[in-house]
């Protein structure tokens, strides 16, 4: 049976009782708020706007549509979205419209006038949020427990609001829920054979194509992005491999071992299709994934995919090695006017000595390269036209594809997640907080998060997911 059509099944009987849970209730409002409606235009009283959000639930990824009826024609109103992180920050984003002649405004269709977007943007109520005015300094939004939902507070209100949002009375709200993993979806922690990594499996037997999935320098065990890809039918191993320590609290600094070690496991899972797993690196993980794809002999890869990193590091080094060569251009540390931190000049000029930096022409499989030409964090734009021009030397280019996104920054996240142009960053060495400068602009930013991630989903399906492949292995 195909995998995508059991999530299917799932989604749609999911829907199907909530939607006409949702219908019941919005046609009683309905039939209320003609009349008050109807009479409101007579009488002069308030009227009964109905607002709706479909679907009320969904995943992260998805898009909603925001809907208000019933108000009066012409009417100027604010929509207006908050929610609160799990660290109690909250975040709110807002629009000015303006009804239409039978009452109505439909965010997908209709201008927002001003607040924190302006022109057609179907998903700004999303992608523009900030945090509110008073909130702490050097905030981003990151989500860590990947089965608790997102719940975003959608309200209209009358005129064109841009401030004091908690003191008005809202025409109507409601409260729209945002998931990182769908029904069904497994998380597992790995604690052998010396991993640290959390597992997430796809409902269902399976077999299932794996990504092993490794993010930046900010270590940690980062998931929300690995729940995702479980929710569109990978199983995702998540890697925490900077800052690792042992049971005794001992820093651990990690091999080429710990990589391959991660790599069998996938492999070696009952549920796993063996010849279809892919690596996904951001930051720093591109550096690692490049490296093992070049010069593994344990790790083959169908595919895999970089988000805003380089192939520069020390050839047959360890993370150690890699971390030491960068910091040997500390020199090239640059500030903003806030003296915020701009790190991407350390990997600068790009070498041409070959021993500091990946031999692009030994990988054999397709590579998606997703850059961000404002990226502050990391010379990405000009290592991957390095990266270009060795595969062109090497006779490989025909397996690169280079998504490259003007005034985008470093951190490139699944869509809709609000743009932060710096934010807090934790040194590990050093044990101290610092503002790092990551670039992009809000508008932009957003568009290219939206445009690479399906296009990732894209790649990952023709390289991993072909329904030939899930049959045969089915049977």
């Amino acid at each position: 049976m195909c995998v995508y059509s059991v999530f299917g099944w799932v989604s749609f009987s999911l829907s199907l009782s909530l939607s006409l849970s949702l219908f019941l209730s919005a046609v009683r409002k309905k039939l209320v708020c003609s009349v008050l409606h109807s009479s409101s235009r007579m009488a002069g009283i308030r009227h009964c706007p109905l607002l709706s959000v479909r679907p009320l639930r969904c995943l992260v990824d998805e898009k909603f549509e925001v809907v208000v009826q019933f108000l009066l024609p012409s009417q100027p109103v604010t929509l207006h979205a908050l929610l609160q992180s799990e660290d109690g920050d909250f975040w709110e984003a807002f629009g000015h419209y303006k009804s239409d002649a039978s009452g109505s405004v439909k965010v997908s269709e209709d201008v927002s006038l001003g607040g924190s977007y302006d022109g057609l943007e179907p998903m700004g109520l999303l992608w523009s949020m900030r945090p509110i005015p008073g909130s702490r300094k050097g905030l981003r939004f990151r989500n860590k427990d990947v089965f608790k939902p997102i719940e975003v507070h959608i309200s209209v209100y009358e005129g064109h609001l841009t401030k004091w949002f908690k003191e008005k009375q809202a025409l109507a709200s409601v409260v729209a829920e945002r998931w990182y993993s769908s029904p069904g979806v497994q998380r597992i922690d790995v604690r052998e054979k010396g991993l640290k990594g959390t597992l997430f499996i796809p409902p269902g037997p399976g077999p299932f194509p794996a990504v092993l999935d490794l993010w930046g320098g900010g270590g940690g065990l980062v998931e929300y992005r690995s729940a995702l890809l479980a929710s569109h039918g990978y199983i995702t191993l998540t890697l925490e491999y900077i800052g690792l320590k042992d049971a005794s609290g001992t820093p651990q600094n990690v091999d080429n071992d710990y990589f391959e070690a991660a790599f069998s496991l996938l492999k070696q899972h009952p549920q796993v299709c063996p010849d279809r797993i892919a690596m996904m690196g951001l930051s720093f993980g591109v550096s690692v994934t490049l490296g093992m794809a070049a010069y593994s002999s344990e790790i083959n890869p169908k595919c895999v995919v970089c988000v805003s990193g380089s192939h520069i590091m020390p050839v047959n080094g360890s993370l150690a090695d890699v971390f030491k060569e960068i910091k040997k251009n500390v020199q090239n540390t640059r500030y903003d006017e806030e003296r915020r931190i701009i790190w991407r000049d350390l990997l600068l000029p790009i070498p041409d000595d070959p021993s500091k930096k990946v031999e692009m022409g030994l990988i054999q499989c397709p590579i998606l390269l997703i850059v961000g030409e404002d990226d502050q964090n990391w010379a990405a734009a000009e290592s991957a036209e390095d990266m270009k021009k060795m595969m062109e030397q090497a006779g490989n280019s025909h397996l690169l594809t280079v998504l490259s996104y003007p005034h985008t920054g470093h951190l490139i996240e699944p869509p809709y997640c609000p743009h932060v142009r710096s934010s807090n960053f934790k040194l590990i060495e050093a044990k101290t907080t610092v503002v790092v400068v990551w670039g992009g602009q809000m508008v932009p930013h957003s568009k290219a998060q939206e445009d690479s991630w399906q296009k990732t989903l894209a790649f990952l399906e023709q390289h991993l997911y072909t329904h030939d492949t899930v049959a045969s292995k089915s049977n």
